[in-house]
This record gives structure tokens, sequence and C-alpha cells, in this order.
């Protein structure tokens, strides 16, 4: 597959404005070949993509079912028209995974229990009551937790997922922390890129990292651990809010939170 995608830029660049989704989305960010991201408007939530010669991953699904449609339609014309073949979502929070129904007929993966949580009534109308409390509209998301896909495929440790190539994508299972069912994804596109790694929310960049009810706050900083020892210290390292960071940010990240919340 060709890995020149238009309306890729290769270089970051100003944080998402907030807004809706029917405003202008600000542009993907090339990562490395075949690999990018987009920083969605109003919760500057990040959605990955990564490309390879015979399937496209992509990791997080937008907070409704109109912005999920509408990041569907994105990432196909990305890809020539070709469709997403597989979906991570790295933790259930409402503006990760409520536009998952959008991705319907694509194999979809979560931390292990995240199929449980997404897929009962409770789970379902926590991220209804969540959705609201952040601004999302009553009916849309209503709509986002009644069509809600939970994962069909739980990783309780770490899954390679073959997309096709010299690409190597590995599903690791690195909670708990920031909730009880983190995922992080490593890509590796080859020798001469940096490897990629999506953090989900286990690190932010745009603001302090928020810990609610569902976080396990003693288990957090061993979470950091791992990912830096997933990424090491040359990997690009995207977290769930803002600015692609390196392994210094996420170690003093990891240092600040284990301080914050008194563990080591």
């Amino acid at each position: 597959m060709d890995m020149t995608w238009d309306g890729v830029r290769d270089t970051a660049g100003p944080a998402a404005t907030t807004g809706t989704p029917r405003e202008p989305w600000p542009d993907w960010e090339r990562l490395a070949p075949g690999v990018a991201r987009i920083r969605l408007p109003a919760w500057d939530c990040t959605a990955g993509l990564v490309r390879g010669e015979e399937g496209a991953l992509l990791i997080d699904a937008g907070a409704t079912v109109r912005e999920g449609s509408r990041l569907r339609g994105e990432v196909e014309a990305l890809l020539g028209g070709e469709r997403v073949t597989h979906l991570a979502l790295t933790h259930p929070h409402f503006d990760h995974v409520l536009g998952a129904a959008a991705f319907a007929g694509v194999e979809v993966f979560g931390a292990v229990g995240l199929d449980t949580v997404l897929g009962g009534p409770a789970g379902r109308d926590t991220l209804y009551s969540d959705a609201v409390r952040h601004g999302v509209d009553e009916g849309e998301a209503a709509q986002a937790a009644d069509m809600l896909v939970a994962p069909a495929h739980p990783v309780s440790g770490e899954w390679a997922l073959d997309v096709g190539g010299s690409t190597r994508v590995l599903l690791a299972n690195v909670g708990p922390g920031h909730t009880g069912h983190d995922l992080a994804v490593l890509v590796n596109v080859g020798p001469d890129a940096p490897a990629v790694v999506f953090c989900g929310d286990l690190v932010e960049e745009s603001g302090e990292p928020q810990a609610g009810p569902d976080a396990v706050v003693s288990r957090w900083p061993a979470a950091l651990d791992r990912l830096l020892e997933l990424g090491g210290e040359d990997a690009q390292y995207v977290p769930g809010h803002g600015s692609v960071v390196n392994a210094a940010f996420v170690r003093d990240q990891r240092d600040r939170l284990a301080k914050r919340f008194g563990v080591s």
C-alpha cells in the first residue's frame, strides 16, 4: 500500500480547538510511515491510525456515533476507500468509546474485562451519564450507549496483531491504572523509524491526568513503567489528550503520579 496520505502532515500542529464535530477538524499528524493520529475536537481526544499492507487499525472511536461516523469517513478517505479492519479501545471512557457503533463489522479489541463493562447495563448507564455531564446531547449519548459495540477480542496480556507487511502491532494490557482496563498499542514499522506507543489516558499532556472513581491509583505508576518498557527511550508516546511526548515526559509523569497518590 502507498504510505503517502493526502491530508496527513508530518509535524505536530497546535492543539485542537474546542467545538463540535460539525466544525472543521484539525489535520492528521504523521508519526511514522503508515502511522498517524488526530486530536478530535471538543475533548482533544486522540484517535490513532495504523495502516498495514493487509489491514488498518484505528485506536479509539470518538465520543458519539456522529463523531465516530465522521472519523470512519475521514480514515477511509485517507486509505483510498479501503476500510478499517480493526479497532482497539484503550479504556472505557465516553470520549474514547461511544463512537464505536460507527464501526460495525470491524474486529474490536480491548483489555480483558472491557467487554463486560461495555456490554452491561451498568457500564452503559455510567458512560451515558458521564457523556451528558460533559456536554454531550442527551439523545446522542443515549443512542451511542444503546448501540455500543463491546470488544469481541479481550487482551489479557499481549496480542500481536497482523496488519500485513513489515508493520508490527502489539496490543498490551498494561493496566489497571487510569481505569481498570487500560490497553496500550505499540507500533514498529522498521529499524529506521522510532516506535510509537498509543497510551490512552494513562498519559496526558494537555493537563494533569484525571483520576476518576474507576482509577486504580496504586497501580498507575507501574502501568507507566510498563509503557516505558514497551517503547524504550527513543519511542514517541501518544497521550490520550495532548501533544506527542517522549520517554522523559512519561517518566516524569510517572514520578509525579506516584508522589500524588503516595505509591512507589
